[in-house]
């Protein structure tokens, strides 16, 4: 069985913590050998040659980047294109809103009463303030951040947050 090398380039811990439990299992048995890679703390010269090596070196690419006050995922596509020249944009995941939303949408009613959170029908309007502001008391919020990775449902999530569908479907995940 032949694997293709991917990267996945998220913004920093909470992504890489999401990426890793929830969406690298699902690229593995897909025939993926999946690093994935932190960019916020990389100089752009870094990350420029980064990419280049792993074009010239035909491996896949995945760059993920939260919409935050774009006003759309085109917009926000295009911005990026602008800092990342050598970017393919078709290669690039807009988080919306941010990765906290990818967070909640996986959990059913269920599970967010049993974590003590009100139960959410959509997650794209959700920020890193409006997630803290969920936050029980009796969590910080890295272990609450792994309390509803134990909970979490791709399916579900598929049903509350478009810009989590639109990764999975088009990964075929």
């Amino acid at each position: 069985m032949e694997y293709k090398k991917i990267y996945v380039f998220v913004e920093g811990d909470d992504d890489i913590r999401f990426f890793e439990k929830i969406i690298k299992p699902k690229l593995q048995k897909k025939n993926y050998d999946i690093k994935i890679t932190p960019y916020a703390n990389t100089t752009k010269k870094y990350f420029l040659n980064l990419l280049k090596s792993i074009k010239s070196m035909n491996y896949d690419y995945i760059y993920t980047r939260d919409i935050n006050n774009a006003p759309c995922v085109t917009h926000k596509k295009r911005r990026i294109q602008k800092k990342i020249t050598n970017i393919d944009e078709n290669k690039i995941i807009v988080v919306i809103k941010e990765i906290e939303a990818w967070y909640l949408a996986g959990l059913n009613n269920e599970c967010a009463r049993k974590i003590k959170i009100g139960l959410l029908k959509n997650t794209d309007e959700i920020t890193k303030e409006k997630f803290n502001d969920l936050i029980p008391k009796k969590f910080e919020r890295r272990d609450f951040m792994v309390e509803i990775l134990k909970f979490f449902n791709i399916d579900i999530a598929t049903h509350k947050n478009r810009s989590f569908k639109y990764f999975i479907n088009k990964y075929d995940l």
